[in-house]
């Protein structure tokens, strides 16, 4: 067995028995139902160190002090302009962090935010991930020309899987190369529904090597979402200097949490206000 091999086994093992014999009980406690209406316990995740939680309910059902964390997403195919063009005043208005939305809108939104502090957040290679490493640096840079400062990259999943790692940190490396040249932020989206668990640790710590800032469970367009068990696992490949995101299929407040207490500092979903009010949600991004 390789040095590679036991490392992933050694991951893999620690993460499975944390899962089995850890009580969450202690975790659970310190996070909240939701932004809107148990604002006191979502302050203390984010003292404990969440960055963002994504929002994409009413606006006017946040408190203020709690919107810079809040990542405002629209991702949907069938978006128009006055939607997107509603997410960015009420994202001003109640001043969230980001705006989230396909390349195609990243001019539109940089536009309409100009002058505030909300930051425009796009999607790369999304959300397949099946485009060449020089058609999504392309991408990237097109986006923070148009005015995006966060971008989310959707991995080669198929290199992955094939054994092709070179071109996998390739894939990342020229994501996030056009990102740290424009001060963006990089996060990785490796569709972990689609992995093998050492897979998932294989790419996450080639993420880390490619100096991506964030590594993210998925797209919400797959053919499964964010667990608590590859949350832990992620986390444990990149270390705690990184971030982790954990998105699709996140649909209530229970689900977000226990990503949390897995090792996730920001949260992806598109249930929106059911999630704040502590019910459930079939939605996606």
């Amino acid at each position: 067995m390789s040095e590679r091999d036991e490392l992933i086994e050694a991951i893999t093992k620690e993460v499975l028995s944390s899962i089995a014999g850890q009580a969450w009980d202690d975790y659970l406690a310190c996070v909240g139902d939701c932004a809107a209406h148990s604002s006191e316990k979502v302050r203390s995740v984010i003292a404990a160190g969440a960055a963002r939680v994504s929002y994409m309910g009413n606006g006017a059902d946040v408190p203020t002090d709690l919107a810079g964390f809040i990542d405002h997403t629209l991702l949907k195919p069938e978006a128009t302009a006055a939607e997107v063009d509603r997410m960015c005043d009420e994202a001003m208005e109640y001043r969230f962090a980001s705006v989230c939305v396909n390349p195609a809108w990243a001019r539109r939104v940089a536009e309409r935010l100009r002058g505030s502090d909300v930051v425009t957040c796009c999607v790369v290679g999304f959300p397949l991930g099946a485009t060449m490493p020089e058609v999504k640096a392309m991408e990237a840079r097109r986006a923070i020309r148009d005015g995006a400062r966060e971008i989310d990259m959707v991995v080669n999943i198929g290199a992955l899987k094939s054994g092709d790692y070179d071109l996998v940190e390739r894939d990342i490396g020229g994501v996030t190369d056009a990102c740290r040249e424009a001060g963006a932020v990089c996060k990785v989206i490796i569709e972990a529904a689609l992995l093998e668990d050492t897979e998932k640790v294989i790419v996450s710590q080639i993420a880390k090597r490619a100096k991506a800032h964030f590594v993210k469970t998925s797209t919400g367009f797959g053919p499964g979402g964010a667990t608590v068990y590859d949350v832990a696992l992620m986390r444990e490949a990149v270390g705690p200097e990184m971030g982790v995101k954990a998105s699709g299929g996140i649909r209530s407040a229970e689900d977000v949490k226990q990503m949390i207490a897995a090792g996730a500092t920001r949260i992806g979903a598109s249930a929106g206000i059911e999630i704040v009010t502590g019910g459930t949600a079939s939605g996606r991004y």
